[in-house]
């Protein structure tokens, strides 16, 4: 799998005009060699510069991992003194012929440091993005993949209906968040979630990015919970939206229309239409409503071995869709100072239509 992947890429560098790539630790990293490395103050570089042999540069510590790489790399390691890792980086680039080529970089992921070390041992080097390259390889999920998010998901529902049993009115957002947590983790979740879960009541369910506080749940209050588990490396991310008590009629109006235009922008996926056409699919339902103002961001994002990948689901995005493809469909509307909804799913791109990875009840949840 992993040299099928290898290959692709370097299918991709030729098409892309990439004579050698430079990596971070990071989902790409791995994805290639099945190894995981964290960011941290030590240095570690992967450096593939075909027809030679890939180079990896790395503390000592983690030269054990080595072992378990999907494919042969020439290691250069070193120890602790911070003086001595130029000339390491040095000998790495040398073994790779970087000087003088043009090295792609993941512009979101390659730190300042690392570019400075690449840059004063392979001078004659010219760096640039290798974004589009980088995209094109993981954008379309293999079944393996696709199975992985599956799992994620279905671990993160059933913690969220878990979670549901322990909610009551006077608990603070803080602590529906704990709660949720630790139900993804007794599920099978692996430690690392894809992001803190999002749990936001009240007014503060209408800002779509709150972070939980110690503010109570209380009853007339909309509460969205925005969550995610993760299964051997690949995350789901969902979104639903709790009731406590009787909320007021409108509250409850935004609500059916968001589940409507959810519905809307999930039926529209197809191989061959474009990212723009999900998100218009499901923010016309919205502005028919009346409250397009309301709804304040993009309809979804592409999600795999990160949250947020492409492809990214925003009206002017001409990206064409394709079998294996996963992103998100999630719509909201936000009332400032009195709540919000948002009903979020995952979908992968089948090669006929569109298969929604999740299948929790989209109404209101009634709590409390």
């Amino acid at each position: 799998m992993t040299s099928d992947r290898l290959s692709r890429l370097y299918d991709l560098m030729r098409i892309h005009q990439l004579d050698a790539l430079a990596l971070n630790p990071g989902q790409t990293l791995t994805y290639l060699t099945g190894l995981q490395f964290h960011l941290m103050e030590r240095p570690t570089l992967l450096l593939l510069a075909p027809p030679q042999e890939a180079v990896v540069v790395l503390p000592e510590l983690e030269a054990g991992k080595l072992s378990q790489a999907h494919f042969p790399m020439h290691a250069f390691t070193y120890g602790d003194n911070p003086a001595l890792w130029g000339e390491v980086i040095r000998q790495a680039c040398q073994a790779a012929g970087l000087d003088g080529r043009t090295v792609g970089v993941e512009p979101l992921r390659l730190r300042f440091m690392e570019l400075n070390y690449l840059r004063a041992a392979a001078p004659q080097a010219k760096f640039l993005s290798g974004e589009t390259a980088i995209n094109s390889l993981r954008i379309q999920k293999d079944a393996s993949e696709v199975e992985a998010m599956r799992k994620a998901v279905k671990i993160a529902e059933q913690g969220f209906l878990r979670m549901l049993k322990h909610v009551k009115i006077g608990m603070t957002e803080r602590e529906l968040a704990a709660e949720l947590s630790l139900q993804m983790l007794r599920g099978g979740s692996e430690p690392e979630l894809p992001f803190s879960p999002i749990i936001a009541s009240g007014p503060n369910s209408a800002n779509p990015h709150a972070n939980p506080s110690d503010r109570c749940l209380a009853a007339g209050d909309l509460v969205v919970v925005d969550w995610g588990a993760s299964y051997a490396g690949y995350y789901s991310d969902l979104t639903r939206t709790l009731a406590v008590g009787d909320v007021e009629s409108e509250l409850r109006q935004i609500a059916r229309i968001v589940a409507d235009a959810n519905a809307a922008g999930r039926a529209a996926g197809k191989p061959g239409i474009t990212a723009g056409e999900v998100d218009q699919a499901a923010r016309a339902v919205i502005a028919a409503a009346g409250y397009g103002q309301f709804f304040t961001h993009r309809t979804g994002h592409g999600l795999g071995m990160e949250t947020h990948e492409q492809p990214y689901m925003f009206g002017e995005n001409k990206l064409r869709l394709a079998d294996g493809m996963v992103y998100t469909v999630e719509p909201g509307i936000y009332l400032p100072g009195r709540g919000g909804v948002r009903i979020e799913d995952d979908v992968v791109v089948t090669a006929d239509g569109c298969e929604s990875l999740s299948s929790l009840p989209r109404d209101l949840y009634q709590v409390g």
